[in-house]
This record gives C-alpha cells, structure tokens and sequence, in this order.
C-alpha cells in the first residue's frame, strides 16, 4: 500500500510514533460469483483490495476508489461486511501503525481487471473455491462477504 501524502505530513512531526489510521477493504464479486484479487507489490501477498481514506473522504466510496485505482475494475458498494481492528504493525524504516478496517461487499459494475498502479504485482478474479494461499484474515473476510450475516464484529466481554 502507497503511503498517502498525508500521513507523510503527519510523519515529519510524528516520527515513527503509533499511529492509528482508518482503512477500507473490498471484497468484489462479479456476475459469476468470483472475487476480485491483487497480490501486493510490497510483499507479494494475495488480498482483497485495501486502501486508507483520504481525509474527509467517506470509507464507501474510499473503497470504489481503491478498487478502481489499484485494479481497473468500476463497482457499487452494496453492504458493510465486518469491522475489526487489526495488529500493531511495525514497518522496516521504523514506523508504527494500527489500522481500524471497514471491510465492504462490492458488486463490479464495469471495466476490466488489471494491474492499474504500481502497488500490485498481478490482478485477477478467483473462484471463490480456488483461491490462492492467502492470510486468514483475508479468507474471512471473503467469507464474511460471501453470507447475508449482520455486519461482524469484535465482541466486548463485560468486566
């Protein structure tokens, strides 16, 4: 993922301090029920498409745009699919995140799938039983995706 402008603004005074950052993922289904794919540029893994808002962009339509800039493929964001925070995330120069992602169902509406920026190495649509080895977060987002479920989310217990 491409660091953003912005945060790179917020770094020169932040250092390589924690920061938490809202991000959007989006599992896209095409008419025949396969999902849309990328496998990272940075470390070549397979996931769905993923991106960070711009400031003051909506996370729907953060996650339209990401999937058209990164995959060429135009889609509707039809639901929100899961909410989760991931991991504390250190990066090799040093720099501390922790994202908070909103994981969207999109349905594709128009163009093709192809790399479309520097930040994927191949992109493509799989049967949804024939995917490639991927983290298992990424699998559950497919399957979040995939039922008709409210919206999932972390649990609270109660002390």
């Amino acid at each position: 993922m491409a660091t953003p402008d912005f945060i790179r603004t917020i770094r020169a005074s932040a250092g390589h301090q924690l920061l938490w950052l809202p991000g959007v993922s989006a599992v896209v289904f095409d008419e025949q029920g396969r999902v849309l794919l990328g496998q990272r540029a940075d470390n070549g893994k397979w996931t769905v498409v993923n991106g960070i808002p711009d400031p003051g962009e909506q996370p729907a339509a953060a996650a339209a745009r990401e999937v058209y800039e990164e995959t060429g493929v135009r889609c509707v964001v039809e639901r929100v699919v899961l909410i989760r925070t991931g991991s504390e995330v250190t990066y090799p120069n040093g720099d501390m995140c922790q994202f908070m992602d909103v994981t969207f169902r999109c349905r594709a509406v128009g163009g093709e799938a192809r790399v479309n920026d520097d930040e994927s190495l191949e992109v493509g649509w799989f049967e949804v039983d024939a995917l490639p080895a991927m983290d298992e977060s990424q699998l559950f987002r497919i399957k979040q995706a995939q039922c008709d479920e409210p919206t999932w989310f972390e649990h609270m217990t109660s002390d």
